[in-house]
């Protein structure tokens, strides 16, 4: 019978979190975004390139508090998931969203990594839900946002001409 290794386990959340695998990363997603189009609104979606890297950060940032805190207050769907509709950003606010999303996906990993955490330890709140769960959400979240960002840049033309 096979051995569960944690610490495999944890190399490879770690992993999934940190270059991507088959992921696009948030770093490679923005790279050379043109700053005219941070608060652009691509064809037939309601939010801006800006929402939407805001989203992510807001989202992951909720997590990470939800599997720290026993204090924990679930926030309200979908509004305190996404900026105002009307809110726009500056060179400043897109590059304070992006280093906020990678400083709180830093605190992440660290969890994961310190071996003290059990994977499978509940929320402090109390909550069923596991450590492991709970980043296998970012994760997929993260992916599925950052991926939709890249398909968004296609579509609106905003890579620069010599990307693949």
């Amino acid at each position: 019978m096979p051995h569960d290794d944690l610490r495999e386990t944890r190399q490879q959340l770690l992993e999934l979190l940190g270059d991507g695998h088959a992921h696009m990363t948030l770093a490679d997603a923005v790279k050379d975004f043109p700053p005219e189009h941070f608060n652009t609104r691509p064809p037939n979606v309601p939010y801006s390139f800006w929402h939407l890297l805001e989203h992510l950060r807001i989202t992951q940032r909720d997590i990470l508090d939800y599997i720290k805190e026993a204090t924990y207050e679930e926030m309200s769907w979908p509004r305190d998931y996404w900026p105002a509709p009307d809110a726009t950003t500056d060179a400043a606010g897109w590059e304070a969203t992006i280093q906020g999303f990678e400083e709180d996906l830093a605190e992440v990993r660290a969890i994961i990594a310190d071996e003290s955490n059990a994977l499978s330890m509940p929320a402090p709140t109390g909550a069923h839900q596991s450590l492991v769960r709970e980043v296998l959400t970012i994760a997929d979240h993260n992916a599925y946002h950052i991926g939709e960002f890249a398909i968004l840049r296609q579509v609106t033309g905003t890579w620069p001409a010599d990307h693949e």
